[in-house]
């Protein structure tokens, strides 16, 4: 075989080899884009469905995107719009969406579920109604498990519920402790001591208890 023969053999090898690379990676990337398009996986952040796209954003500042957002659109032809359904961030740079919250076809807030340690999995559920918080949920020692509940009043919160002994299932909510605020502060605490979900003991804020019932004390003495 000639020197020319074999310069075209290696030559032809080689562009076979760099077309195959090429569809290789095309294929790579174009499974990476399906996967982006799809999200987190909530289906609501699903932008490959009909009537829905999605954009990224970078807000850090480090050219990387790390906040991604699904639009729906809604209405009829002529007269839709874009409503965001979806917004999924980055909080660490790591490439990972570690905050997902889900909206309504209006807009408005519907749920936000949280990875803190940053392990792959849920530790923290805030849901809404009508846009407004009505309760957060914590898996406050990471073991996959709801331990706290906190309910919210006009965007405040009213109440917590713990379980301290570990006796709730995905089924059922067992709470041991209960824990009433006023204007931010625990003012009383209620605790199950035999795991009957009835509550045992009350702790109370002297201070709050003495404001409480003073008023009561005043009308009793113009009465007198």
């Amino acid at each position: 075989m000639n020197k020319l023969a074999l310069l075209s053999i290696v030559s032809a090898v080689g562009c076979a080899s760099t077309h195959a690379s090429v569809e290789v990676n095309s294929a790579q990337q174009a499974a990476q884009d399906e996967a982006t398009k799809k999200g987190t996986g909530d289906p609501r952040c699903d932008a490959t469905q009909p009537d829905r796209e999605s954009s990224e954003y970078d807000t850090s500042g480090n050219d990387l995107p790390d906040v991604r957002k699904v639009f729906a659109r809604m209405g009829e032809p002529g007269s839709s719009r874009l409503v965001l359904i979806c917004r999924e961030a980055d909080v660490n740079g790591d490439g990972k969406k570690y905050v997902v919250r889900i909206y309504d076809n209006e807009g408005r807030s519907l749920r936000e579920d949280v990875d803190r340690n940053f392990d792959g999995k849920i530790d923290q559920h805030t849901i809404f109604q009508n846009g407004e918080i009505v309760r957060q949920e914590f898996d406050d020692n990471f073991d996959g498990r709801i331990e706290t509940k906190i309910y919210y009043d006009n965007g405040k919160p009213s109440r917590a519920e713990r379980d301290l002994a570990g006796r709730s299932t995905p089924a059922q909510w067992r709470p041991d402790r209960w824990e009433y605020f006023d204007g931010g502060k625990t003012v009383r605490m209620g605790t199950d001591l035999d795991g009957d979900a009835r509550v045992d003991r009350w702790d109370r804020d002297a201070a709050w208890k003495k404001s409480q019932e003073q008023p009561a004390t005043s009308v009793a003495g113009s009465d007198g």
